[in-house]
């Protein structure tokens, strides 16, 4: 694993050839987003998106307390609204689209902007003494990064609108029976049992990923029949490669495959 060492960026960046470990660094301030964040992780994520050996990203926050208590109150103050609440769309959108998966391993607080980067994961491991909340309502706002949509497609609109109108804190536990994460985990083994689910799917065919991704990202925007047609052009798009070829093969001959990718 390759370390950045200077602690003072503002996201610290961990490397191996299929792997990247994001962590939003402002421990002392649980991690509040702030411009400086917010085009650190959109640099990262520009520099990763076409590495095609790149199989995961994992986000999440430094230090033990927090992954992400949501934008910093002094960018609320200061900001244009409009620009902020685009900003901040664009960069969930980015994660919801991204090429490979993105995990959020969440350590603690992900309170307004911090879920909804969380939201916009693909898959979401939390530690036993993480919290979820769009408390928005308090400061006479809603959310403006895409929680408001994100949120109901995940929970359903009676629990997504329970959170909002009361801007109450969900436990690990209540979020895990709400379906808004996926596992619970020790705070010390977060990080690992979230790298142990990357092997995992690095074990599939990088291809097949990146389609299932792109089907369900898309197609959850589009009537169902069209959604169908984009399922069936991917899948047939997929079907004459040397990924489903070795799949195949190995499938028959009873060992485990070695995707390329191609």
């Amino acid at each position: 694993m390759v370390r950045v060492l200077n602690e003072q960026l503002p996201i610290l960046s961990e490397r191996t050839p299929a792997l990247a470990i994001l962590r939003l660094n402002r421990p002392e301030k649980l991690n509040a987003l702030t411009n400086d964040i917010f085009e650190a992780l959109g640099s990262e994520l520009s520099h990763l998106e076409d590495d095609n050996d790149l199989r995961a990203v994992i986000l999440t926050g430094a230090g033990e307390r927090a992954f992400c208590a949501g934008t910093d109150i002094n960018e609320l103050r200061d900001a244009d609204a409009s620009m902020l609440s685009e900003r901040g769309l664009q960069l969930c959108d980015r994660i919801e689209n991204f090429p490979v998966p993105v995990i959020a391993a969440i350590n603690g607080i992900a309170a307004g902007g911090g879920l909804e980067l969380a939201l916009a994961c693909h898959l979401r491991l939390a530690s036993t003494e993480a919290s979820f909340s769009l408390p928005e309502t308090k400061l006479g706002l809603i959310p403006g990064y895409g929680g408001t949509q994100r949120l109901a497609r995940e929970l359903g609109v009676g629990r997504a609108l329970e959170m909002m109108l009361t801007g109450r804190t969900l436990s690990s536990e209540e979020a895990l029976a709400f379906g808004l994460i996926n596992r619970i985990v020790s705070p010390e083994m977060l990080l690992s049992e979230t790298t142990s689910l990357v092997n995992e799917i690095a074990q599939l065919s990088p291809l097949s990923i990146r389609g299932c991704l792109k089907a369900v990202a898309r197609g959850l925007d589009l009537p169902l029949e069209e959604g169908l047609k984009l399922e069936t052009e991917i899948f047939a798009s997929l079907f004459e490669t040397e990924d489903v070829r070795e799949g195949t093969r190995a499938f028959l001959e009873k060992r485990s495959p070695v995707f390329k990718g191609r």
